[in-house]
């Protein structure tokens, strides 16, 4: 990304699921069906081909609905959290992370959760925002320390060039 960075050029993302995920249930089924070879014991071919559909089926609406609610990407004018979008010129900060020996949590950490969810998704990281307007939120991402430093910076430059629109 360039310093000033595009408004449609992507800085930080994450899909929330891959594709290739829904592979695996028919995958598993063609290693059954080579062992039902091997061992003799009778082939189950349309069993196992309706099996590895069904599969692939439920695998397929998961991977869609990660992708939907589960995905991060970071632009230099916007940050998007599953189905929720917030302008960066919306960040005051990035706070700090929450120390994981206090027994307190942050303001931040009891925060609305960015993306329509009710909570962070699993094996997500947290990453507390103060907004312009005094609220805060939690953006997330599986790669917290990447998201946080990406954010950083282009909240850092978007008060660079707010300073700077105010000299004029």
């Amino acid at each position: 990304m360039t310093d000033r960075g595009e408004p449609g050029e992507v800085a930080f993302a994450e899909p929330g699921a891959k594709w290739n995920a829904v592979a695996l249930g028919p995958a598993l089924c063609v290693v059954v069906l080579v062992a039902d070879i091997f061992v003799g014991a009778g082939v189950h071919l349309l069993g196992l081909a309706l099996f590895a559909a069904v599969l692939a089926g439920f695998v397929a609406l998961q991977v869609l609905a990660a992708r939907r609610h589960a995905s991060v990407e970071v632009t230099a004018t916007r940050l998007r959290c599953g189905s929720e979008s917030l302008e960066l010129a919306d960040v005051a900060e990035v706070l700090p992370p929450a120390d994981p020996m206090d027994e307190d949590l942050q303001p931040w950490e009891t925060a609305r959760v960015l993306g329509e969810l009710s909570g962070v998704p699993r094996r997500r990281t947290p990453i507390g925002l103060r907004l312009v307007d005094g609220g805060t939120v939690r953006a997330w991402a599986r790669d917290g320390d990447r998201l946080r430093s990406v954010l950083e910076s282009a909240v850092g430059r978007a008060g660079r060039s707010d300073d700077e629109g105010s000299d004029r």
